[in-house]
């Protein structure tokens, strides 16, 4: 009887044993999931700056998407009658030069894009009659300043952003160039910007100035100064209110106030207005500049530059 039993019994351990050895076998063999965190520095605060909402509400407001009608119109209507731009990011690059406990980047994006002119070569018309596109590539740039906070094994977790610049670029030329932006905001305070890469905005607690706050229905008035090579007047555009899926988005076109002959060209100021919408939180009021022939003759070249100021909205 007890031979029996030793006899049932030696297939059981053997089973039992066989899934011991799978067990651990699968145990030693289990591959760990692929980490995410960034391995260096510079990987670090590029990911940073790619999260970061004020830094990401840029693009949205930059690129227009097609040609756009604009708000608040300040002369009659004629040829063109819708203007904008459509771009596509095909390059970033942060070059960053650390001091101690202190990283200085400039964050610079290339962009390839489109201007999207709806027009009508008859200059009596009401309606556009044909579409205009013309490529162009912009390169706009902002500095960052990012500050260590840890000394763990993990890039991503030992840095923060401290401050940001205003972003600024375009598809430069000598032909036009913006020279100052003021900034008249609701609470009374004025913001004077000859050099938006020099001009700082805090990012959470710190020296520099602070992210303009502006409550929903808030007006901000905008004033802008640029050297132009051409005597007629510029088109000088306005976009903002764009969300990170470009929702909400909304133009209007500066008017000019003064033009004054200057070297070989001349000084001219230019107005115009934004309100905030309903919506809180981040988004940027991007100024461009392009002088009159881009738009109005269907073979020049497109040349502009960009300005952009980030905002919050409060309710």
């Amino acid at each position: 009887m007890n031979k029996q039993r030793s006899l049932l019994a030696q297939p059981f351990s053997i089973i039992i044993l066989s899934m011991m050895v799978m067990f651990f076998g699968c145990k030693e063999s289990v591959v760990e999931p692929l980490s995410t965190e960034p391995t260096t520095d510079k990987e670090a605060m590029l990911k940073l700056a790619d999260e970061d909402s004020v830094v990401s509400s840029f693009e949205p407001n930059y690129n227009e998407e097609d040609a756009m009608t604009f708000l608040g119109k300040t002369e009659t209507e004629i040829y063109p009658f819708r203007v904008g731009h459509k771009v596509r990011l095909v390059n970033r690059n942060l070059d960053v030069n650390v001091v101690g406990d202190t990283a200085y980047g400039t964050l610079a994006k290339t962009f390839e894009g489109t201007l999207i002119i709806a027009a009508s070569y008859n200059s009596g018309a009401t309606s556009p009659d044909t579409v205009i596109r013309k490529p162009f590539t912009s390169i706009i740039t902002k500095k960052i300043i990012f500050v260590k906070v840890a000394n763990t094994q993990f890039p991503f977790r030992n840095w923060r952003i401290a401050a940001i610049s205003l972003p600024e670029g375009g598809v430069l030329s000598a032909n036009i160039d913006i020279q100052k932006l003021t900034a008249f905001l609701p609470n009374g305070d004025t913001l004077i910007i000859n050099s938006p890469n020099s001009y700082f905005l805090s990012r959470g607690q710190g020296w520099w100035r602070q992210l303009p706050i502006i409550g929903t229905g808030q007006t901000v008035s905008l004033r802008l100064e640029v050297y132009s090579a051409y005597a007629d007047t510029d088109f000088v555009t306005l976009t903002y209110g764009a969300d990170k899926k470009g929702f909400h988005r909304a133009k209007r076109k500066f008017v000019m106030i003064s033009s004054v002959p200057s070297g070989s060209g001349f000084a001219k100021v230019y107005e115009q207005s934004y309100t905030a919408h309903q919506f809180v939180g981040h988004y940027h009021a991007i100024v461009n500049a392009f002088p009159k022939q881009v738009i109005f003759d269907d073979a020049t070249l497109v040349e502009s530059e960009s300005w952009g100021v980030p905002y919050f909205v409060r309710p």
